[in-house]
């Protein structure tokens, strides 16, 4: 929090605003509290930045359509797992949209010291708006089903964000 945001919100404001932010680290477990950006697979505009985006930032380890990198679940002898699909045959959407944001802001050496990844972390690179876009753009290529089979799987942390 800003000192001046902590200034307008008072000694209780600060308190109050440190109690939620503490229980939504305590609900996402590694991942840390809830990223502040929204990532809407209905949105045209945050898809189509969303898209943009993932072409010049993501593509090359990801896949043009979202296919990840052959053999993805298989560690190559370097120990690291390739970089997995974003599409419907991937886990990506096993996962609500804050960790999503959270991960790619912070890669996963980021949220996991120690391991080792060729997943870089995009903070600084990337605006908070941009990484939930592009969580929308792959999000927006999803079938009815695997929405659905989201929603019954993360409740509403299907798309807290």
């Amino acid at each position: 929090m800003t000192r001046g945001r902590a200034l307008a919100f008072g000694a209780a404001g600060v308190f109050a605003g440190a109690v939620v932010l503490g229980a939504a680290a305590l609900g996402f477990g590694w991942f840390g509290p809830a990223a502040p950006a929204t990532a809407e697979a209905s949105d045209p505009v945050q898809v189509a930045l969303g898209r943009r985006v993932y072409a010049e930032h993501c593509a090359s380890c990801h896949g043009a359509n979202l296919e990840g990198q052959p053999n993805w679940q298989a560690r190559r002898p370097d120990g690291r797992l390739p970089a997995p699909p974003h599409d419907a045959t991937g886990h990506t959407w096993h996962h609500p949209d804050a960790q999503l944001i959270e991960l790619t802001r912070k890669g996963l050496t980021g949220i996991l010291p120690g391991y080792e990844s060729d997943m870089p972390a995009f903070e600084g690179v990337l605006t908070e708006a941009e990484i939930a876009a592009v969580i929308a753009f792959i999000k927006s290529t999803w079938p009815p089903d695997i929405h659905r089979r989201r929603e019954e799987r993360l409740g509403a942390a299907a798309g807290r964000s």
